[in-house]
């Protein structure tokens, strides 16, 4: 209850920038601020919408995952029956991405049309409880609807970032007139240019964050081992500094159960994963009997 308490509460205060930053943006412009609300929602639904339905395909795409029967791989194919069997959840497609990278993924609009993806390093890294624990992850994002939870959350982000977009040009060319001469609007618009897609980019990097760790603990709890989790946890983030990702997408990180990509501190700043080091301990709590949820 509390993870689903603070994602609604950062899609709240997600909203409310939104709300505050079109409202002030749409008076700025002269025209109705609740048409123009309206407007650019209806635009980034669009966009979000196309990608929501087409993910799937472009992701297994850019990691060169391939989709792999159960004659291929068979103990994969185990694994992922008897998680999603635990999970209550019809059984997802399964591909193998071609990396030593160890990582793994889940994409796919719901239950249905879901598909676990993991990499040849992975399967090589981990135990088969390690690899159990991961896969509970992935299919708890599955059973969670995680990918709806961020499409919305990405939706909203986006389209404050057409706003900003919309209101730069605007000024550029002239067409920006505060009509009643109104300062205090003009520099409400002007701030809520610059801060309001930062704010927005890092309360959706939040709920990023609160699912990850409701993944973890609703994998950990459908399978009941919590440090096997934690294990693989630790040999991935280890395993991934030393071998990043060399191909694929950095936007579409937040999809992998630790970042594949190697980064500086800008890119610390503005994760999408909780530290890894906070997630294993919160995991090795809940083995004894202490919810830090």
């Amino acid at each position: 209850m509390g993870a689903y308490l603070r994602t609604f509460a950062l899609f709240v205060l997600l909203t409310g920038i939104f709300v505050i930053f079109g409202w002030a943006i749409g008076g700025f412009l002269g025209g109705d601020p609740l048409v123009s609300i309206g407007l650019f929602v209806a635009f980034a639904a669009l966009m979000n919408t196309v990608a929501y339905f087409a993910s799937d395909r472009i992701v297994l795409w850019s990691y060169r995952a391939k989709l792999v029967t159960e004659a291929e791989s068979p103990g994969l194919y185990r694994i992922v029956r008897q998680v999603a069997q635990q999970s209550n959840i019809p059984m997802p497609k399964v591909a193998i991405v071609p990396t030593q990278t160890p990582n793994a993924f889940a994409t796919g609009r719901n239950p249905q049309h879901a598909v676990v993806a993991v990499t040849e390093g992975i399967l090589h890294l981990l135990s088969e409880d390690e690899l159990r624990g991961v896969l509970a992850h992935e299919v708890s994002h599955v059973r969670n609807r995680d990918i709806l939870v961020m499409s919305v959350a990405a939706t909203i982000a986006g389209a404050i970032s057409i706003m900003a977009r919309v209101f730069w040009w605007n000024s550029l060319f002239g067409g920006s007139r505060d009509r009643n001469g109104n300062g205090a609007a003009m520099i409400l618009a002007v701030v809520g240019l610059i801060l309001a897609p930062i704010a927005a980019v890092l309360v959706q990097l939040a709920i990023s964050r609160s699912r990850e760790y409701k993944a973890d603990y609703t994998g950990a709890t459908t399978i009941g081992q919590p440090l096997a989790l934690a294990s693989a946890l630790e040999k991935l983030e280890v395993a991934n500094r030393r071998r990043p990702l060399t191909f694929g997408n950095p936007a579409s990180q937040s999809l992998f159960i630790v970042n594949p990509f190697q980064g500086g501190a800008y890119v610390r700043m503005f994760r999408t994963h909780p530290p890894v080091e906070e997630r294993i301990a919160r995991l090795r709590a809940l083995a004894q009997g202490v919810n830090r949820y």
